[in-house]
């Protein structure tokens, strides 16, 4: 530890995410502004975080706690294992069912056929495994999504194309990768599903699922090599 660091804090392990940042920041004479200029968010992101009225977002899917870690001097999973403690106690609690347009935007983009079987199954279990299927397709879109993070160009690229800020831009993609099936809005699907998802399928005996992304090349290179950007990658299977 660099001499005159404040020592980590010493707290309870039930502590949430929020008690964990409040403290922190008080001990080291720090900002949330401070703290959110260190994640390139914005400040309220951070303020919603320690008021408790934003949830801590899924370790796995975010640059977040490795970012907060460090700036606030914390051992390294204090802040992972708190929230994924916390994610686990709400998780289950909602049915799962994404928002009717959302769930028929994404059935537009399935096999026509395997489409139509879906939409014939009306029982509550197939109801339920309709719903589990289209929570793995929103799981692969973010997987494709987190990479976006660790493209800082692209990224002040596309909110300058947008008229956004930077850390306006970061936290659209981090609110999207911390969605579940039953927060993802229209907002999502046309920012990041569409874009990316070119056409999916599911083996209804095995569970295999079939996505074939689209290219997400950079729009210069692409008008250069004279292909659209629409072109398809290779599938994704899971």
């Amino acid at each position: 530890m660099a001499r005159g660091a404040a020592a980590p804090a010493v707290t309870n392990d039930n502590s949430t995410v929020a008690e964990l940042l409040r403290l922190r920041l008080k001990e080291l004479k720090r900002t949330s502004k401070d703290l959110a200029e260190a994640l390139e968010v914005p400040t309220e992101y951070i303020e919603e975080l320690i008021s408790g009225s934003r949830r801590a977002p899924l370790p796995g899917r975010t640059d977040l706690y490795e970012r907060m870690t460090s700036f606030l001097r914390l051992g390294r999973n204090d802040l992972v294992n708190r929230a994924r403690a916390e994610r686990a106690t709400v998780a289950g609690r909602a049915a799962g069912n994404l928002q009717p347009d959302v769930k028929r935007l994404l059935l537009d983009l399935c096999e026509p056929a395997t489409a139509k079987q879906l939409e014939r199954k009306r029982t509550k279990n197939s109801a339920g495994e309709l719903a589990a299927i289209l929570e793995r397709l929103v799981g692969v879109t973010q997987g494709a999504v987190r990479r976006v993070l660790d493209d800082q160009i692209g990224l002040r690229l596309n909110a300058t194309h947008a008229g956004r800020s930077y850390e306006d831009m970061r936290l659209r993609v981090l609110d999207f990768l911390d969605a579940t099936p039953e927060t993802v809005t229209m907002d999502h699907f046309t920012e990041f599903i569409m874009p990316r998802i070119a056409r999916w399928d599911v083996d209804l005996k095995t569970g295999v699922l079939r996505v074939v992304l689209r290219s997400q090349e950079p729009r210069e290179r692409t008008r250069r090599s004279g292909r659209s950007t629409g072109a398809r990658r290779g599938p994704t299977e899971e």
